[in-house]
């Protein structure tokens, strides 16, 4: 979302939303934590607590998407909101900036989240990067889209191509600002912002360039007594048994063991996991071993945070 849409949502937040935010936790004198254990599912049983990594570089004053390169270990893939150059960033987790990528070929107006993944189902070996021009604040887009391009093999600055991947809601206009990819199916979802839940989940079909796709609805996200609501960023995690979701004021995790897709994903039990205080946050990724995530935020000099497993 860029700044002016955030001023002006500030008063919609305080009416619509009932979470606060919350200290992180901390096991009591019995060992206990609030967090409930992971079983059954790949990855973390229970996460630590963030630890600060870095800070939003000054080429992410706006950052609102990350996403785990499958290609470089350790690197993510980050990019600014809107009213900001068309450009991704390959960046540590400690907000160090590896390579920029200058992008043609289109001219997005409100880029939300990245995410990456096989370049077509089925396609195992080719990676790319999927950006979501995704956001759309009046509700009044004819059309939203996806920008792919070949993830690099090499970090260097580069000037690069994306193909337009646009796609539309049968059910009316929808504001987002989450992407995920199954990276085991190829699968592209969105999850909607909405002041009345966690979000909508859409599954995108038929994506192909020069065409127009469509968006399938899944079913609604919401979190455990409607204590949150307006998503603001998503990762998928490897095994796609396991989904983060990222708010203005914590994150929760959708777990289903043997999901086999998202379809499937979406009955599972809904849990808060831990977050980090972040002036206006909306970017989350898993690593890409699956075992813990990385927090980041919009405004230059904001902490960087990283979890890893208990």
């Amino acid at each position: 979302m860029s700044r002016l849409a955030w001023g002006l949502l500030v008063g919609v937040l305080c009416a619509c939303s009932r979470s606060l935010p919350t200290p992180p936790s901390s096991p009591d004198a019995g060992g206990s934590s609030r967090y409930v254990p992971a079983d059954g599912v790949p990855g973390c049983i229970l996460y630590s607590e963030p630890q600060h990594t870095g800070a939003v570089p000054p080429e992410l004053p706006e950052l609102s998407g990350l996403a785990a390169s499958a290609l470089h270990p350790g690197v993510f893939w980050a990019h600014n909101d809107s009213d900001n150059g068309f450009r991704l960033y390959a960046i540590d987790e400690g907000g160090k900036v590896l390579a920029t990528l200058t992008l043609t070929g289109a001219s997005p107006l409100d880029l939300e989240d990245v995410a990456v993944g096989p370049c077509a189902p089925g396609q195992r070996a080719a990676s790319c990067v999927y950006l979501a021009d995704i956001g759309d604040n009046l509700r009044d887009r004819q059309q939203v889209r996806l920008f792919r391009l070949p993830e690099p093999t090499q970090l260097a600055d580069a000037t690069l191509p994306v193909e337009p991947l646009a796609f539309v809601y049968p059910d009316g206009h929808h504001d987002a600002e989450a992407l995920i990819m199954n990276a085991s199916t190829g699968q592209l979802a969105v999850i909607t912002k909405t002041p009345e839940s966690l979000g909508d989940v859409y599954v995108l079909e038929n994506l192909r360039p020069g065409e127009t796709g469509r968006a399938s609805r899944l079913g609604t996200l919401q979190a455990p007594s409607g204590v949150d609501r307006m998503t603001t960023g998503a990762s998928l995690h490897p095994s796609g048994e396991r989904l983060l979701l990222r708010t203005y004021t914590r994150v929760w995790e959708v777990r289903r063991p043997k999901a086999p897709d998202l379809a499937a994903l979406m009955g599972g039990q809904v849990v808060e996991v831990p977050g980090a205080s972040q002036a206006q946050a909306e970017a989350i990724a898993f690593l890409a071993d699956g075992d813990g995530y990385l927090l980041g935020s919009e405004f230059t000099g904001q902490p960087m945070y990283r979890t890893r497993c208990r």
